[in-house]
């Protein structure tokens, strides 16, 4: 049932990835989701050096891994990719900006490249340039993200393009991963599902917030990227847990960034890690996070979960 070109042409038990969420998805994740039956990613994030991709990956290896970049920080930070190259993953991402520059090399690697999209005009471009597996990253996805659901963008990258489609966002449950497959995803690219698990490096006071939050509360807002003086591109705000400085500030980023006090209030704040003022990024689908799992318990529930509906539905469906 679970026979997609990512499990039985790339050789995958499972059609679970796990996103490369900065500051939370290292090495010991990706292993773990790699030994499990997934594919494990190492996220790469604006604090981080080549020392931390050799580092994380030497964590990961022992199994097939990836790495995810942001490409609006290789064009100022090349050795990254360098670094990344250099530990020879089975996948990198590089998302949030094109990948033309990097095509080429990542093909004369031997490494699968792959990147987040969501438009149809972002798919088409990143089918163009080269990528190996295009996710259609939804509005719903935890982090940086577009302004277009999963569903529709899904449907609409399928629709436009001819290369293996994974979809993010919004995914967090058996069911979620039977719907893509279903759709024609390959793979689920899931990220809210693994925040609670221990071996993602997410602090302990995050991980109560994230376990007493809802499907509403979440904010998609730039406030963060700003106050941060982050080079985000402007179209993919973040997806992040409503708190107080976020309510406060959305929608009013200009007069945020014109009061000195209240920039050293958040980066005062960001510092001790007070998250009613600094960010736990986080999807929609935290509402669905229950309970805590490993890694390992996380990407079995979810792939035996996902083939087992599929096997009842689609048996009742054709009776």
């Amino acid at each position: 049932m679970l026979a997609t070109q990512f499990t039985r042409g790339w050789g995958f038990r499972y059609p679970i990835i796990s996103a490369p969420m900065a500051n939370i998805a290292h090495g010991r994740l990706a292993a773990a989701v790699t030994a499990a039956g997934g594919l494990g990613l190492i996220g790469i994030g604006h604090k981080d050096s080549p020392a931390i991709i050799e580092r994380e990956a030497a964590l990961a290896r022992g199994g097939r891994f990836g790495i995810g970049l942001l490409a609006w920080m290789l064009d100022q930070q090349p050795d990254l990719l360098d670094a990344a190259v250099a530990q020879q993953p089975y996948l990198i991402a590089i998302s949030f900006g094109s990948i033309r520059p990097y095509a080429d090399r990542l093909h004369r690697a031997g490494i699968l490249l792959a990147t987040q999209v969501s438009t149809r005009a972002a798919a088409i471009a990143a089918e163009e340039a080269g990528a190996g597996l295009i996710v259609a990253q939804g509005n719903e996805a935890g982090g940086h993200c577009g302004f277009v659901a999963t569903l529709p963008l899904l449907q609409i990258v399928l629709d436009s393009v001819r290369t293996p489609v994974a979809a993010a966002g919004g995914i967090a449950s058996p069911a979620g991963v039977a719907a893509v497959l279903a759709a024609g995803a390959v793979a689920a690219w899931v990220g809210t599902a693994f925040l609670l698990c221990p071996e993602a490096q997410t602090t302990a006071e995050a991980r109560s917030r994230i376990a007493a939050a809802n499907e509403t509360g979440t904010i998609h807002t730039p406030v963060f990227d700003r106050v941060n003086r982050l080079g985000w591109p402007p179209e993919f705000p973040g997806r992040a847990l409503r708190n107080p400085f976020a309510e406060t500030w959305h929608g009013r980023e200009s007069e945020l960034m014109a009061d000195p006090e209240e920039i050293a209030r958040f980066r005062a704040g960001a510092e001790r890690k007070d998250y009613d003022v600094t960010s736990i990024f986080a999807g929609q689908a935290v509402g669905m996070l229950s309970q805590a799992r490993t890694a390992h318990e996380t990407v079995e529930w979810l792939g035996e979960g996902s083939e087992r509906l599929l096997r009842e539905r689609l048996t009742g469906l054709l009776s």
